[in-house]
């Protein structure tokens, strides 16, 4: 059975796109059938997967969406890209912007887009994993109608926090008591970019750890700011490949034990 996650924060700056790279090759290196699909016009996750000229690639999550809204038949395996480690990719460039523009004056089914298309190709995978636009969007409203559970990436710092609040309280729990996806869970939040030198750091996990962690799953490890974690997004790899023995991949790797584990799957998969 496929498991849908939204990697979600409506503060930029995050290590979003970084979390879904490496949850999704770590869940490859497990054995997993892994789909990460680049839902931000921005095409930072494509980018990040080696495919460093976004807007030059024909195919992408845009044109899925717009067949499905017109109610083209389209194949779901047609434009999707494979990556040497062993994820797929559904890619994405600005010409998501255009379709976000589209969908905003859709008045019926506007926010089922995006599931449509991961109903249609669900069936080919164990994991999908969707990388959403630092903003509430209507994209990103599809990516968490379409997704089993948000992961919410978190730096240490005041202001993610606010944002932290304003996307639990304002966001996902609306997205429950309106129906839109009354089954939508949070994952866990995953503190990212920390300085564990600083009292600064400290203070604000502590902070999120009092005010959340009775409701909310905190993973294990936190991700170290590392600048080995921005390079490996420039040479289109993961940290495994990039830095295996550093702190960052530990890190990501105890991220997908955790995440194999919350889904009740035991064992090594492979």
């Amino acid at each position: 059975m496929c498991k849908v996650i939204s990697v979600c924060n409506q503060k930029g700056g995050v290590a979003k796109t970084t979390t879904v790279v490496n949850l999704g090759v770590g869940l490859a290196r497990e054995g997993f059938r892994v789909l990460c699909i680049d839902n931000d016009a921005q095409g930072s996750l494509t980018a990040s997967l080696g495919y460093k000229e976004p807007n030059n690639i024909k195919y992408t999550l845009a044109t899925v969406m717009d067949r499905i809204m017109e109610d083209e038949d389209y194949d779901p395996a047609e434009g999707i890209l494979h990556h040497q480690e062993g994820v797929d990719l559904m890619p994405a460039n600005y010409k998501l912007s255009a379709m976000e523009l589209k969908m905003t004056g859709e008045v019926m089914g506007r926010e089922y887009i995006l599931k449509d298309y991961i109903e249609a190709v669900k069936d080919r995978y164990d994991w999908i994993i969707t990388d959403c636009a630092p903003t509430l969007s209507i994209l990103t409203i599809n990516a968490l109608s379409a997704a089993d559970s948000v992961l919410i990436p978190v730096q240490t710092s005041f202001l993610s926090i606010k944002g932290l609040e304003q996307l639990i309280r304002k966001t996902i729990m609306k997205m429950v008591t309106h129906k839109i996806n009354p089954d939508l869970r949070i994952e866990g939040i995953l503190f990212t970019l920390v300085d564990g030198r600083t009292n600064y750091s400290k203070e604000i996990i502590s902070a999120i750890e009092e005010n959340y962690g009775g409701s909310v799953r905190i993973f294990e490890k936190p991700i170290p700011q590392s600048v080995r974690v921005a390079e490996c997004s420039s040479e289109g790899v993961s940290i495994y490949k990039y830095d295996p023995k550093g702190k960052a991949a530990l890190g990501y790797e105890s991220l997908t034990r955790e995440i194999i584990e919350n889904a009740g799957i035991g064992g090594d998969h492979r």
